[in-house]
């Protein structure tokens, strides 16, 4: 591994299609990361165990447990490292389960391996925080550090997937202020389009369900998007 990888970081990729997993290999290498492929989903689950990747890109339909599977496993062990689903089929059910068990992100296939390298520097860019970042933030009972990348409760920490942490941090930025789910698509996920708008919706709810009873800090406004109220 090169010194540039290593700077990088190690992407797991688990796919069982064996010409995707080298197209995926071939592209992530060459924008300087190391990578290690596994092709069935139980592998893939011990060696994101084994080896801590710095992000997993995972298809969702795997030999040995799904791709969902392998992600619950990993959240339900405190394992937060950034997921990107990998999916053959545009079907909304299965990115919203997958997005419901704390994946990151999603690719429908057929996919420009370059947008899929593009979205993973973008989690890990989610993930790694910001040096120049503004100093902890409170509103009402939730408090947002975005240099150490915590969220409290009533001083209970949270535990907020890379993409749900930039999502509350998005809306708590500017309190009373109205996002378009468009608007929050091209901030937090870096892309806009109608179609992905649903993406927002679900985070927004998994935001909700982990902040518990101060949930009512996320305010919906019909037909346009959301708020953040005091």
């Amino acid at each position: 591994m090169t010194t540039e990888q290593q700077q990088r970081g190690l992407v797991l990729v688990v796919e069982d299609e064996r010409a995707i997993a080298d197209l995926v290999r071939m592209y992530l290498t060459r924008d300087g990361f190391g990578v290690h492929v596994e092709h069935d989903g139980t592998a893939g689950l011990a060696a994101a165990q084994r080896l801590r990747p710095v992000a997993c890109v995972v298809d969702i339909a795997l030999p040995g447990i799904a791709g969902t599977e392998l992600c619950r496993r990993l959240r339900g062990a405190g394992d937060w490292t950034p997921v990107i689903f990998l999916t053959a089929r545009d079907d909304e059910v299965d990115r919203i389960v997958g997005l419901e068990l704390g994946a990151d992100d999603y690719v429908t296939k057929p996919f420009s391996p370059r947008e899929l390298v593009a979205r993973v520097r973008a989690v890990l860019r989610r993930a790694g925080g910001d040096p120049g970042a503004p100093p902890p933030r409170t509103v009402g009972a939730v408090t947002l550090d975005p240099l150490r990348r915590l969220v409290s409760v009533d001083g209970a920490p949270i535990h907020l997937t890379s993409t749900e942490f930039d999502l509350l941090a998005h809306l708590m930025s500017r309190p009373g202020r109205v996002f378009t789910r468009e608007e929050l698509l091209a901030s937090v996920w870096g892309y806009a389009s109608h179609s992905g708008t649903r993406t927002v919706d679900v985070h927004v709810a998994q935001v909700r369900g982990k902040l518990g009873g101060a949930a009512t800090l996320i305010r919906t406004v019909r037909g346009v998007g959301y708020a953040c109220d005091d």
